[in-house]
């Protein structure tokens, strides 16, 4: 008994204490409105920083309330094979009533190839319909495109339903990740093993052809493996690959300032090998692209071969590029991007790999290194030569710096050393022909131009002409009329391909405000890393175009694409530029 009361003592102490413990939770606090946070300002003065991450994905279907039927648009006089269950309207005069508003009086299409394909639908179409809503077209501008595609490396239907049937065959990288698999145990005794084994698998014992003519070499001997065709970089000004940014219409601008060589955005491997259509995009070449590679993105030495030999069978490039500095912490957790720095071992079969089934030349980009004060490139670029590289593209900045910091132009500079004789290419805060003269005088072989040439585009120009460009207002907003018009003919100049158009100039636009006109400044050149303080501009345009609020960035496209639909939205990528 006395150790019962023992134990009801016990039990009311503990309820006493957890109702002690327990108390009323404090009352939610109130969101404050945009002017209200305003008034109370930011916590230690701070701007905000960092990415929005998760921003929301707007589908291309959005701002079409209800299209019009593809049977009216294309084939007249039939009737919908869908019948009552279609979506989309079949009278063009009713869909025109819901259209919205045409923007402009010329279109931009039909000026320029004859022809728009996108017909009433077109967001232009008072200059090709005529008044019983038929589409006009010019014969003459027609002829001159008869028979020329301007954009290569399209994804054809055969070879999408292929490659999601896995009927795509891979006979070359079979070949190598077969001796990959024998050699699973036991490592390599010679470093030219892989090359041995490619020559021995590329001599044809069959004896020469008869030959009518003259006997050439051509007809006797056959081309080496290793005899691929051969890229000048030597001296040349690089595009970077640039996620979202770097998109086709963004590549015509920069190769219309004078970039040498452009590059493709980053390509997951993956999606390439499964047929993904937005993906393929990404390796889409216009034809003023005269120099010009993609860059895939990849941590297994199977996959990266396969998508090497689907890109050499199926696209039109110069070189495939290796991505091994992407910093995302999605790539990097994978293994992919830096994590392929510190993964020796599988980054050699890569390239290795790659190598073996390539026509064209290899070529990789990379960091500093993984953390901020240990470097490791230095130690990786003597090995990549003699795993086949054809050229490396060296960022001063390790994964952990991302962009804080100033990039390290002497480090860069002792490898281009280690790296000789092949080619090094430098990376980081070139934003002025002074800076890229500076870059020159470490001794790289080239320089790759990423946030200057989205800041200013001319910059290409200025590096070949050696001086600084006060570009007017109103020449920059023609820059941007040139990547809206290349935007119309690439995503389309309906309502969805003028609302992409858009949103990659926004895209575009967030970066581009950085620029302060050479007239305003104080000190020249401008600096990458510097932020000047609020300031006007020469006139209303000027000060528009340094506006950081995304409002203005949207009143710009306004000037070019016409009013924004009714539930349009943009969160920009990076929080900075959200900031009044």
């Amino acid at each position: 008994q006395s150790l019962k009361g023992e134990n009801t003592n016990k039990n009311d102490k503990v309820e006493e204490t957890k109702e002690a413990s327990v108390e009323e939770p404090q009352a939610k606090k109130l969101k404050l409105e945009a002017e209200e946070k305003d008034k109370a300002g930011k916590q230690d003065g701070k701007r905000l920083r960092g990415q929005n991450k998760s921003r929301p994905h707007v589908k291309p279907t959005t701002y079409d309330e209800k299209r019009l039927c593809l049977f009216s648009l294309l084939q007249e006089n039939r009737e919908c094979t869908f019948g009552d269950k279609c979506h989309f309207h079949h009278d063009i005069a009713e869909y025109l009533a819901t259209k919205p508003a045409d923007i402009g009086e010329s279109c931009y299409l039909y000026d320029t190839f004859g022809k728009c394909a996108f017909g009433v639908t077109c967001r232009y179409a008072k200059a090709h319909t005529t008044p019983d809503l038929k589409t006009m077209e010019n014969a003459e501008l027609i002829k001159t495109y008869e028979g020329r595609s301007t954009v290569k490396n399209s994804l054809s239907k055969d070879l999408q339903n292929s490659l999601r049937k896995r009927s795509v065959p891979f006979k070359k990288s079979a070949e190598y990740l077969k001796t990959l698999s024998n050699n699973k145990d036991k490592r390599e005794h010679s470093p030219n093993f892989s090359c041995r084994t490619s020559l021995i698998s590329g001599i044809d014992m069959t004896p020469p052809v008869k030959t009518v003519g003259p006997l050439t070499d051509e007809d006797v001997i056959k081309l080496r493996p290793c005899e691929k065709k051969q890229v000048d970089f030597q001296d040349k000004l690089y595009l970077a690959p640039l996620t979202t940014c770097g998109n086709l219409p963004f590549r015509r601008v920069c190769k219309r300032f004078g970039a040498d060589i452009t590059c493709g955005e980053m390509a997951m491997c993956t999606n390439l090998l499964q047929g993904q259509q937005s993906e393929w995009a990404l390796l889409k070449r216009h034809e003023s692209e005269d120099v010009f590679g993609v860059q895939v993105e990849g941590c297994f030495p199977d996959t990266m071969t396969r998508v090497a030999e689907l890109i050499n069978n199926n696209t039109d490039v110069d070189f495939v590029d290796i991505n091994s500095g992407c910093p995302i912490d999605l790539v990097y957790q994978k293994g992919g991007g830096c994590g392929l720095m510190t993964r020796t071992r599988k980054f050699e079969q890569i390239i290795k790999g790659m190598n073996y089934v390539l026509d064209v030349p290899l070529t990789v980009k990379i960091r500093t290194g993984v953390q901020e004060k240990s470097n490791i490139a230095h130690k990786l670029i003597p090995e990549m030569k003699n795993w086949g590289v054809s050229m490396i593209t060296l960022h001063g900045r390790s994964r952990e710096q991302r962009y804080t910091k100033l990039a390290d132009w002497d480090y860069i500079s002792t490898c281009s050393k280690l790296a000789s004789p092949v080619p090094l290419f430098g990376n980081g805060d070139i934003l002025s022909y002074e800076d890229a003269m500076k870059a020159r005088e470490t001794g790289v072989s080239g320089i790759m131009i990423a946030r200057g040439a989205l800041i200013k585009p001319w910059i290409f120009t200025e590096i070949k002409e050696s001086r600084h460009w006060d570009i007017s207002s109103s020449e920059r907003l023609d820059v941007l009329r040139d990547f809206s018009n290349f935007g119309l003919e690439h995503w389309g100049s309906d309502t969805r391909g003028v609302e992409k158009t858009r949103t990659f100039m926004l895209e575009w636009l967030s970066f581009m405000c950085r620029y302060i006109p050479v007239g305003l400044l104080e000190r020249v050149p401008q600096k990458i890393n510097e932020r000047p303080p609020y300031y006007m501009g020469r006139n209303y345009l000027e000060s528009l175009m340094a506006s950081q609020n995304v409002g203005d960035w949207v009143r710009i496209s306004e000037m070019l694409l016409g009013p924004i639909p009714k539930n349009f939205n943009f969160l920009p990528k990076h929080k900075a530029n959200a900031y009044k």
